[in-house]
């Protein structure tokens, strides 16, 4: 009788000195899981900074290409102000903007690989039609692969793009400060006609 309870307690002990091995495994595989798809957070977010407009410039010169022509009846007069519904970049969306320029033109949203060697962009809003290499005169169609001119983003001048959309508009260049982090915006390009609202 004795031999026996000493066996089932021997067994006992091993059942439980199993049982905390194995618990043992699984607490050391979770850490190892939740980094993983830590990584895997991480990647998604550098891709989707990749196709957004993170590394937009804010402000510009001001300078536009030569030929760009004045819009001669803009919905918004220059030192007018609007409401920007467009989110190109954090802070913009529901930001008040001051006119500084109204422009008739074709705005294109363009899908590029930048020439600084940073990942391909998609959908970039917006390039008008002065700023792409020999453009000539009619509105370019979708999938039409054209060199960019504009120096909107990062290794953006000079970059081989494809058109993704075009629209016959009017383009607003803007100052505004950003709903973000109350920075000065001046001379921000381009922001479109519908993607501007009137202040009540």
């Amino acid at each position: 009788m004795k031999n026996k309870k000493i066996i089932r307690t021997i067994f006992s002990l091993l059942a439980v000195l199993m049982l905390t091995a194995c618990t043992a495994d699984n607490e050391e595989k979770d850490p190892k899981k939740e980094t993983t798809d830590n990584q895997a957070e991480q990647n998604e977010n550098t891709n989707m900074d990749s196709d957004s407009h993170a590394n937009m410039e804010h402000s510009s010169s001001g300078e536009v290409p030569k030929k760009l022509k004045i819009a001669e009846h803009p919905t918004y007069d220059i030192g007018t102000h609007a409401i920007i519904e467009t989110d190109h970049m954090e802070g913009m969306k529901g930001a008040e903007a001051t006119i500084v320029g109204a422009y008739d033109t074709t705005a294109y949203s363009i899908s590029y690989t930048p020439t600084n060697g940073g990942e391909p962009v998609k959908d970039h809003k917006w390039v008008i039609h002065e700023e792409i290499k020999d453009a000539g005169e009619a509105p370019l169609e979708s999938g039409t692969e054209v060199t960019i001119e504009a120096s909107h983003m990062k290794g953006m001048e000079g970059a081989t793009g494809v058109i993704d959309s075009a629209e016959e508009t009017t383009v607003y260049m803007v100052d505004y400060t950003s709903t973000n982090d109350g920075d000065e915006v001046k001379n921000h390009k381009w922001v479109t006609e519908n993607e501007l609202s009137p202040i009540e």
